[in-house]
């Protein structure tokens, strides 16, 4: 089944449990697609490219609403961005985060920090569910300046 399939279905049983805020999200993330492709043929590939700009969006909303002391709003966003996380890969470890970093090092031959851009792309390469803030951070360690 398809992610558009999944999420159309979503959309079903939200109105059968009336579930406002899960059907508001499910449509929201519908919206999404129909935007980049008004038939919904996207592959499941560029569906979650979606889903991760969405997602990225979403937390930076809720880290200003928690910095704001918008507890009503934040208790909103949190709920979507698990909606939305419900429909992205599972995360990496920040171990398997470090290997695939290492790994990437290695075959890029990246000897100093000005050679993240390499490291970057070798490691996005290897596996593109690797978070980039955290592969972007572990590369800085572990190159020298």
């Amino acid at each position: 089944m398809s992610i558009i399939e999944k999420i159309n279905e979503g959309i079903k049983d939200a109105m059968r449990s009336r579930n406002q805020i899960r059907l508001d999200t499910l449509r929201m993330l519908k919206s999404k697609i129909l935007a980049v492709d008004a038939r919904a043929n996207l592959p499941d590939t560029d569906v979650i490219k979606l889903f991760k700009t969405y997602a990225g969006n979403l937390q930076e909303a809720l880290d200003i609403a928690l910095s704001s002391n918008r507890s009503d709003m934040s208790e909103k966003l949190k709920i979507e961005l698990l909606i939305v996380q419900e429909f992205l890969p599972k995360a990496l470890s920040a171990e398997e985060t470090k290997q695939i970093v290492v790994q990437a090092i290695a075959e890029s031959g990246a000897k100093t920090k000005k050679d993240l851009g390499l490291v970057m792309k070798a490691a996005m390469k290897l596996n593109s569910t690797v978070d980039g803030k955290l592969a972007k951070d572990l590369a800085s360690e572990l190159l020298p300046d």
